[in-house]
């Protein structure tokens, strides 16, 4: 990633399309609608409310984010979507139940305007749900055509200058890359021969990389992270990132994990354990697709508090993560952790978490972010794993010869500092010897 000589500027409608027209899809969607309208506000997106400073402490100079990058402004997106179910985004979030009538009536009109286009479905991938409204095509290559008509369809209907796309739909079944993963070559051949390994996801990304458009994968999916798929998106000079939204449980691991051990706490024991009720909760419910969710929820501790070099602090702590589908609480999240740690002399402690959140509305702001982030990355000539915005997910994409970077603190300064290296401006270090030499 070279730094830019010029950014071109947001001009015109940026599209941005949704695989999944479901309680997140919708809950972004209505949100940026009625903050467009006055009628609320983006919390959560570090792209509408966050600032960025520049300089010295004594300079006083934090500019908003928006400003600062001169990201597309909210009144120029335009929103589509692919699901299997043909309900609009209105039925959608009636169905999804996140948001009150108060905040959709108004908006009601624009939300029935949002049909699905068909989406792409085999059900082996996603086991708990079983669509009506797919494409069928004799091979999965035809399936990604189709994708990339709906995709000049769309840009060219709603007058946009160019689109970005976020993955808002389930969690599919965990799928290991192969030999079709490998180039560009062997996966359209294997597109063209409906290879088993290739899932739902992986058409959709193909598909969105061969147009040109920026992708975000929000689910521990395997759409994106594989060799085939990194070589493509250098070919066609297209920034993509994932995977999977860090929004509940997850976001309080890199918070608190690092605290332990900055202060060097061991820790015996994290005990994790969730239970939601919308159609995440039912689609993990499945064990496949709970075995996607596992690998990126467990990886985070490992990478954070490396045991490798701290054997007798994490040597051999103990790491359980349950997620339990329980239909009352419907997106009201509760993600609750038991962590067994130890201090001064071996002496045992504990710490309890009872994070009672809402799936959607956390995972909302991400997707505004994401999606008016690889705008800009785009604009900047920025192609390829964008690894700066691994502070969204909780399974950073990154280069093949990396390990992850989950410290949140750490993936904050690493995005900031980008959009100041971006810009032109300088990173900034926190050194602030200057203040007393």
């Amino acid at each position: 990633m070279k730094q830019p000589i010029s950014i071109r500027p947001p001009e015109g409608r940026l599209g941005v399309l949704l695989p999944g027209l479901g309680a997140v899809a919708t809950t972004f969607i209505a949100g940026v609608m009625l903050a467009r309208r006055g009628l609320g506000q983006p919390i959560g997106s570090l792209t509408q409310m966050g600032t960025i400073r520049l300089g010295k402490r004594t300079d006083a100079e934090s500019p908003r984010i928006h400003d600062f990058l001169g990201l597309a402004s909210l009144d120029q997106l335009v929103f589509g979507a692919w699901d299997i179910f043909p309900d609009n985004a209105w039925e959608s979030a009636l169905h999804a139940n996140v948001l009150e009538r108060a905040h959709l009536d108004p908006i009601r009109d624009e939300l029935e305007a949002i049909r699905p286009f068909p989406g792409v479905f085999f059900p082996e991938y996603v086991r708990k749900l079983d669509g009506t409204h797919v494409k069928k095509g004799a091979t999965k290559a035809d399936l990604v055509e189709q994708l990339r008509g709906d995709i000049r369809t769309f840009i060219r209907d709603n007058g946009c200058a160019r689109a970005v796309a976020v993955w808002c739909a389930s969690t599919e079944v965990y799928v290991s890359a192969n030999g079709v993963h490998h180039t560009v070559e062997t996966f359209e051949k294997a597109l063209q021969h409906n290879d088993p390994t290739i899932s739902n996801s992986q058409m959709y990304a193909w598909a969105c990389i061969k147009e040109g458009v920026p992708f975000a994968n929000g689910a521990p999916n395997l759409a994106l992270d594989f060799p085939a798929a990194f070589e493509l998106a250098r070919q066609h000079g297209v920034p993509v990132a994932g995977k999977d939204f860090k929004t509940g449980q997850t976001l309080m691991k890199t918070v608190i994990a690092p605290a332990l051990k900055a202060r060097m706490l061991g820790v015996r024991g994290w005990f994790s354990t969730n239970i939601l009720g919308n159609r995440d909760g039912e689609v993990l419910d499945d064990p496949g697709s709970f075995k996607s969710k596992e690998v990126t929820k467990l990886g985070v501790l490992d990478y954070i508090l490396q045991p490798h070099l701290h054997a007798s602090l994490y040597g051999d702590l103990f790491h359980k993560v349950r997620i339990e589908y329980y239909p009352p609480r419907g997106d009201a999240k509760e993600g609750w952790d038991n962590i067994d740690i130890f201090g001064w002399l071996g002496y045992p402690m504990q710490i309890k978490i009872d994070f009672l959140c809402r799936d959607s509305i956390l995972a909302a702001p991400i997707v505004l972010d994401l999606a008016l982030l690889l705008d800009f990355a785009q604009r900047a000539g920025f192609a390829g794993v964008q690894e700066w915005l691994s502070f969204y997910f909780k399974c950073p994409m990154h280069a093949p010869e990396l390990y992850p970077e989950h410290d949140l603190f750490i993936q904050l300064m690493k995005l900031k500092n980008t959009m100041r290296w971006a810009m032109g401006a300088e990173p900034i270090t926190h050194l602030g010897h200057e203040y007393y030499d």
